[in-house]
């Protein structure tokens, strides 16, 4: 199997190499909880559950299961990074979608394996997770786009990455309030798109300080790229070795 769909602002690509023994339509079941995902926690939908909520229309306790996780991994995040990492800035709404695309695109994968998929690769604007590779990886060179600056092979996992050269300075650190300018760019693997994710997107927040905050958590590894064009790289960051 192989698709792609624009969903949630970005290009998803998902590609199965066994997906002769999947259930009728397990594809579009995967899409289809994207674009749910997309209805329901945009905070650029008015009648989404994420706006109905920061608009006071909806009390905590009427929130969805999903919608509590995330918000409950959001302070998680904002508690280990002093501040730096928020959802809730001031002057902003509501915006949990640096937790959100790690956490549904994850839930997506683990639905494919809940089918029965054993090799695939599901590519969500740049952030992937894989499962019986092993896979190459590429991760874009933050100044040039027809570049990569390294290439990492998985087996299971996922990979993330924060940067400035899609969206400009997007993120913000939550402890000033002004924009994260420390990182060109900033990459995690872990086991999960939620923890690569979210730590990327905490880390970059949080700037050059942040690389040493994201390797200490367990299980990530980090890759980056800091505003002097320095790379600093974990030991166990899972670079691919070059055929002789």
């Amino acid at each position: 199997m192989n698709r792609v769909e624009h969903v949630m602002g970005f290009p998803v690509s998902l590609r199965v190499d066994d997906d002769g023994s999947l259930p009728a339509g397990t594809g579009d079941a995967l899409f289809a909880w994207l674009r749910e995902v997309d209805a329901r926690f945009s905070p650029f939908r008015p009648d989404s559950e994420v706006c109905r909520h920061d608009r006071g229309e909806l009390r905590p306790a009427d929130l969805s299961a999903d919608l509590t996780e995330v918000l409950d991994l959001c302070e998680r995040y904002r508690i280990a990074t002093g501040g730096a990492f928020d959802v809730r800035l001031p002057g902003r709404p509501l915006d949990p979608c640096a937790v959100v695309k790690g956490w549904s695109v994850q839930r997506a994968a683990e639905l494919l394996t809940a089918a029965g998929a054993r090799r695939f690769i599901l590519n969500a604007g740049g952030d992937v997770v894989v499962s019986g590779g092993p896979w190459r990886v590429g991760v874009r060179h933050p100044e040039h786009a027809d570049r990569l600056c390294t290439v990492l092979e998985l087996t299971e996992g996922a990979v993330a990455t924060s940067a400035r050269y899609e969206r400009g300075d997007h993120i913000v650190d939550g402890r000033t309030g002004r924009p994260a300018t420390g990182l060109l760019s900033l990459s995690v693997v872990a086991a999960t798109l939620t923890e690569a994710d979210a730590t990327a997107t905490a880390a970059f927040a949080m700037g050059p300080e942040g690389v040493d905050w994201a390797a200490a958590r367990p299980g990530c590894e980090v890759f980056a790229v800091d505003a002097e064009r320095r790379v600093r790289r974990t030991p166990g960051f899972p670079v691919a070795t070059v055929a002789a």
